[in-house]
């Protein structure tokens, strides 16, 4: 008889365990519809083929010096590092989620000595020595609450993942742009250190014509005036140079080496001729930032479907099986076989609304992943749109300001010529020169800034994941699509 209850049970155990894995369904409810309220497509012209965000960034940067600074980045920033870090852990966090539905085999053994037996007058101590193998509390996972959980935390881990994508599209543009300013400041430097010689011929020439009686002191003072300016721009720009170059090291990690800064003023940052957009669905793809809300917001989702879970009954299975005996040498011999099988119910009566108002807080959760949501695609949008509009304009600026650097470049010349011919005074060259001078700053400003729009509409599409445009990059289904597929 004791045989047949022993195959009963055993029967039972197994059975009901099936009964659970099969039975236990998610209770996330009815996910919301996303109304990011943006445009069909961007409102400023552009060339809608294929993406520049689907070329890796050894393909879209012209310069191997650039892209060799890039992957030392990428190696060695603290930030991406940080990403990587928090990945790990949140692999390893998913991992023991998932652990938890599955039942757990524990071994013990043990030994105790006791006074109970009770003979001739006297107790005697006696030795019971066990040894067992059981499942400890595993939870039958009914209503889905276990799968929630495991659901929820792998949308926060790839979710991370995403975050870290991100963390190398920002940095490879920021590394892009720090590269360029090093170069920009190099060239502001050149322009004035070139002025300061200028003008150092100017003062010259001035002092020339005071000693000779031409002229007054007051065409002198003027001269020294735009010398001293001179020099003090020179100094600026050398702060400049310096501050760059640790701008360029801090978001590397390291010093970078001599031979990977431009020596000369960058022209060319990209190798593309035409930046197309895509199409503005694209975004949705491409950028890591929505992906991330995206799986916040699945994972947002299946917290609802684990708190829902919790106002149903919790059913746990405990059960052990093995070997006691008072002789340690008996201890394994036939009759000394014990097990035990103890199912527990926890049925909530009343806990003054505490898991509906756990429901609550995960559904305005939810509402808040699913703003924040919105939001990003429409701050990406917003993103992509200005960098369209800053491009749209550069050419003609560009043209302009160019016209204007060679009339600026050609008044002051002419105006140098008439001074030494006597006909002005020196506070026209004076005064042509300064416009010369502030017009070839613009340019250069302007020349950065038309390099860096390339960098942040590279960026703003979503473009640095890939080292290499022929790289493929696979798009990881969220609990949420996993749901829906089924």
């Amino acid at each position: 008889m004791q045989h047949i209850w022993s195959i009963t049970g055993r029967s039972l155990a197994v059975s009901t365990l099936a009964l659970a894995l099969a039975a236990c369904q998610s209770m996330r409810g009815p996910e919301p519809v996303a109304k990011s309220d943006i445009p069909s497509d961007y409102a400023s012209q552009h060339n809608a083929g294929k993406s520049i965000a689907e070329q890796g960034y050894k393909d879209f940067f012209a310069d191997q010096r650039l892209t060799q600074v890039i992957d030392l980045a990428l190696n060695n920033n603290r930030d991406l590092r940080t990403a990587i870090l928090n990945i790990q852990k949140a692999q390893a966090q998913y991992r023991i989620t998932q652990n938890n539905r599955l039942p757990t085999l524990d071994g013990t053994g043990s030994f105790t000595r006791q006074n109970n037996q009770f003979q001739f007058g006297e107790y005697k101590p006696i030795s019971i020595y066990s040894a067992t193998v059981g499942i400890t509390s595993y939870e039958l996972d009914f209503w889905g609450r276990l799968k929630s959980l495991k659901d929820a935390a792998l949308d926060n881990y790839l979710g991370l993942q995403s975050t870290r994508d991100a963390t190398q599209i920002s940095l490879i543009s920021q590394v892009s742009e720090a590269w360029l300013s090093y170069s920009y400041a190099n060239a502001s430097l050149k322009l004035a250190e070139d002025t300061l010689r200028t003008q150092l011929d100017a003062y010259k020439l001035n002092k020339k014509r005071f000693d000779v009686g031409i002229d007054s002191e007051v065409p002198l003072r003027q001269a020294q005036i735009s010398v001293e300016t001179a020099r003090a721009d020179v100094g600026n720009y050398k702060t400049q140079v310096a501050q760059a170059r640790n701008a360029l090291n801090l978001l590397v990690g390291q010093p970078v080496s001599e031979s990977l800064l431009p020596k000369e003023t960058v022209t060319k940052i990209s190798n593309e001729t035409v930046f197309a957009t895509g199409l503005s669905s694209d975004l949705l793809y491409n950028r890591p930032d929505i992906q991330q809300s995206a799986y916040a917001l699945s994972a947002a989702g299946a917290n609802i479907g684990a708190a829902k879970a919790q106002l149903f009954p919790t059913i746990s299975l405990t059960s052990t099986a093995g070997y006691g005996s008072t002789d340690l040498s008996s201890l394994f011999r036939s009759g000394s076989f014990v097990w035990s099988f103890a199912p527990s119910l926890n049925l909530p009566i009343f806990d003054w609304g505490t898991r509906k108002a756990n429901i609550k807080i995960s559904k305005v959760e939810q509402e808040i992943a699913l703003s924040t949501y919105e939001k990003t695609i429409q701050t990406a949008f917003k993103e992509v749109s200005d960098a369209l509009a800053t491009r749209e304009n550069l050419d003609e600026r560009l043209q302009a300001q160019r016209a204007l650097v060679k009339a600026t470049n050609r008044t002051y010349d002419l105006s140098s010529a008439r001074y030494r011919a006597g006909i002005d005074g020196y506070l026209t060259v004076l005064n042509s020169q300064k416009d010369a001078y502030a017009a070839e700053q613009s340019l250069l400003a302007l020349q950065l800034i038309a390099l860096n729009n390339q960098i942040e509409l590279y960026k703003t599409l979503g473009g640095g994941v890939k080292a290499y445009t022929a790289d493929q990059t696979y798009h990881q289904q969220s609990s949420l699509e996993k749901h829906y597929q089924k």
